[in-house]
């Protein structure tokens, strides 16, 4: 897609609906700024600063991006406008389609990591993950389809490299991220007819702020009481090994931003230190020779 074309750039980035977490909830929830830069209407919405940072300090081909640390910023934005947004949140998300005529991008990256042994989040863990990382994809595509059908446009989904290699103490996101890369081919045959197309972004480690919340997080689950206790420094190093030696997010939103822009986008964008590599691994090396090497790296090769 060149500059040209980019009318309207919507922009879902770092969205957490699950304010209810205090560990993750940087912000009072998620904010949508619009306003109107160079001739090129934008809108950026985020919250919890993970790879939404790929916006900042970017300049979108002509279209200006931001993201807020804290509420407080939101004076702080002249020519923008900020409105709080939930996006599992049905009429907000239909008075946001109401502002849009055509759509020309729409890039989804509500997210954020649940991290620790799967039975001791629980199901419960698990239905806040999905509501975030899965479902709000569906929700916010489906609100702004009609503006994306009369626009011909993009619709990005930014999944993970963990939704191709698994590993412990992160069961929750990498199943959530693996069914982003599920429903990211889905979309893009349905939506195939109507002129819309879909590309995927599966990211490898990124300097931001994930690995912090995701650490934070983490730590609300771990407890004397539950049977991985004595395993909890392999659960607290694997939420924190998206930042092992990440990409700047600048240099990831580029790679980003130049995809977007060509005439004909890739159907699946990896960037990012081990975006490569991991699936790379996940795809040459024996499952058990695999889990063997992931068990010994997050304390998992003994027995309790």
């Amino acid at each position: 897609m060149n500059n040209n074309a980019l009318s309207t750039v919507a922009a879902i980035l770092a969205v957490t609906a699950a304010v209810s977490q205090p560990a993750l909830a940087a912000t009072d929830g998620t904010l949508n700024f619009s306003g109107l830069v160079n001739d090129v209407t934008c809108t950026v919405e985020g919250s919890a600063p993970g790879t939404g940072a790929v916006v900042k300090d970017v300049n979108l081909g002509g279209v200006a991006a931001a993201r807020l640390a804290n509420p407080g910023d939101r004076a702080n934005l002249t020519g923008f406008n900020a409105v709080q947004l939930d996006v599992n949140d049905s009429a907000a998300l239909q008075h946001l389609a109401e502002q849009w005529g055509e759509l020309d991008v729409l890039i989804n990256n509500a997210g954020y990591g649940a991290m620790g042994p799967l039975l001791d989040g629980g199901t419960e863990a698990m239905q806040r993950q999905f509501e975030t990382n899965v479902f709000s994809i569906v929700g916010v595509t489906q609100a702004l389809f009609p503006a994306l059908r009369r626009g011909k446009g993009l619709v990005v989904n930014i999944g993970s490299v963990s939704g191709v290699l698994v590993t412990p103490f992160a069961g929750a996101y990498c199943a959530s991220k693996a069914a982003v890369h599920a429903l990211s081919d889905a979309l893009r045959m349905e939506l195939a007819p109507f002129g819309v197309r879909v590309m995927e972004v599966q990211p490898g480690a990124i300097d931001t702020r994930f690995a912090k919340n995701a650490g934070a997080q983490a730590e609300l689950l771990i407890n004397e009481k539950s049977p991985w206790w004595p395993l909890r420094d392999g659960i607290r190093a694997r939420s924190q090994a998206s930042q092992d030696n990440p990409t700047p997010a600048s240099q990831f939103a580029n790679h980003v931003l130049k995809a977007v822009q060509q005439p004909t986008p890739p159907r699946l964008l990896r960037a990012g230190n081990g975006s490569r590599a991991l699936p790379l691994m996940a795809a040459l090396l024996p499952k058990g020779l695999l889990e063997k090497v992931l068990k010994r790296r997050f304390g998992l090769n003994g027995s309790l």
